[in-house]
């Protein structure tokens, strides 16, 4: 009995895992809308609701402190995200899968050690966050 032959297919090509998973890119969609709310708050037109990458990642770390406190850091490492520029590496990502558009002026480099996550994310910042919760 003959059969057909299937056509040899090439084997597919292996897709490189994402450097950071989906919940940490779902943190930095959350953070930028948190940071755009947060920045244009008293603005009357929503034409330019463009925040800097330095904005961006102080309303971050603004963002996993209230969501987190004193585990932000450690959530965020748990994500693979230790650094700010982290945070551009996932924007641009989101960027070139057009998920995010940037202003002509935008780069990976504006979110280059905007802080340091040990003093950002340490005690004093914990504590600090805390003492202007209570103050509201």
């Amino acid at each position: 009995m003959a059969t057909a032959k299937t056509p040899a297919t090439k084997p597919a090509r292996p897709v490189a895992p994402a450097p950071y998973p989906p919940a940490a890119f779902d943190f930095v969609r959350r953070g930028l809308g948190h940071t755009v709310n947060r920045i244009h708050q008293h603005d009357p037109v929503e034409a330019d609701r463009n925040v800097s990458g330095q904005q961006l990642c102080l309303g971050l770390r603004d963002l996993a402190l209230e969501l987190w406190g004193g585990m932000a850091m450690a959530v965020l490492a748990s994500w693979g995200i230790r650094r700010t520029e982290d945070f551009g590496r996932i924007v641009f990502d989101m960027v070139r899968t057009r998920q995010l558009s940037t202003s002509p002026r935008d780069t990976e480099a504006d979110f280059r050690g905007v802080y340091e996550f040990d003093e950002a994310f340490g005690p004093s910042a914990v504590a600090e966050r805390l003492c202007k919760a209570a103050a509201r």
